[in-house]
């Protein structure tokens, strides 16, 4: 198949943002901070690691799945198919998607990115007010907006969600896409692997554990958010707590804004990559 000027100079972007991870140097603090994380969490046996992570791996992939059958993830899938149509009008379902330009794609994608990032703002604006419920709320509600934003990238490049297949995989970019930027070469890796992998395959291997004692990075930062927001709401600027709602919306905004810029590069890969047979 043909490859156009601007699929090879998206493909040399990508190439470039890969790269990033691997060239990416972690700093003294940031070294010291894993060795801490690895000494915490020798500390318990290795049956009760597996047990802890095998637990968040199975909540993590119930609430994606939870997701994928919601009313609202459906309406969302016909808004995209038809803003599709608008673009072309050949389109009639997911999967004719794939034969659009990349940059239609990705506008789309982008579309439901500036959506979630929305909600994130709203959200941890909320949580920065300092009321007890939405303080306490705020790890699942960011958890619910992520991974919904994840699978609505996918959704707008054409990927069936529905599948074992495609809800094992929104999950597991939703991990690589919270992980440390000095790990993400591993995880990136590992998304490669299952890119080259047929359908036969995915369905007669064993998943390994998702979650490792590096993915507690996110909820610690999830945890200092809500430490700030605590030490800062009691401070009033005409009786409206404003550094802490800055805080929350602030943290809670970037958060997302991380998750969707790599859902979306990963899609952009993934669609030239199986487009031209990864013979670009």
């Amino acid at each position: 198949m043909h490859v156009s000027k601007r699929e090879e100079h998206l493909w040399e972007e990508l190439h470039e943002w890969r790269q990033s991870f691997f060239e990416y140097e972690a700093t003294d603090l940031e070294n010291t901070y894993d060795q801490w994380l690895d000494k915490a969490f020798s500390l318990l046996p290795e049956n009760i690691q597996d047990q802890f992570f095998s637990k968040v791996d199975d909540w993590l992939f119930q609430l994606n799945a939870l997701l994928r059958g919601t009313t609202l993830q459906q309406e969302a899938a016909e808004r995209i198919l038809a803003v599709a149509r608008s673009m072309n009008e050949p389109i009639h379902s997911m999967e004719d998607m794939k034969r659009m330009p990349v940059d239609q794609l990705t506008f789309l994608a982008e579309q439901q990115a500036s959506k979630h990032r929305l909600y994130s703002l709203f959200q941890g604006g909320v949580t920065g007010s300092g009321q007890t419920l939405a303080m306490t709320s705020d790890f699942v509600a960011m958890l619910v907006i992520n991974l919904r934003a994840v699978q609505l990238t996918a959704m707008s490049f054409g990927y069936d969600v529905q599948s074992p297949k495609g809800l094992l995989e929104t999950l597991k970019v939703f991990n690589v896409a919270t992980m440390p930027e000095r790990m993400k070469m591993f995880g990136w890796e590992d998304l490669m692997e299952d890119l080259q992998k047929d359908d036969q395959q995915f369905y007669y291997e064993v998943p390994g554990r998702m979650t490792e004692p590096i993915w507690i990075d996110e909820p610690l930062k999830q945890f200092v958010k809500t430490v700030f927001i605590l030490l800062f709401s009691k401070r009033k600027i005409s009786g409206v707590p404003l550094i802490s709602i800055m805080i929350g919306a602030g943290v809670n905004y970037q958060t997302t804004r991380k998750i969707t810029r790599f859902a979306i590069k990963y899609y952009q890969y993934k669609h030239l990559y199986e487009k031209h047979h990864g013979s670009l």
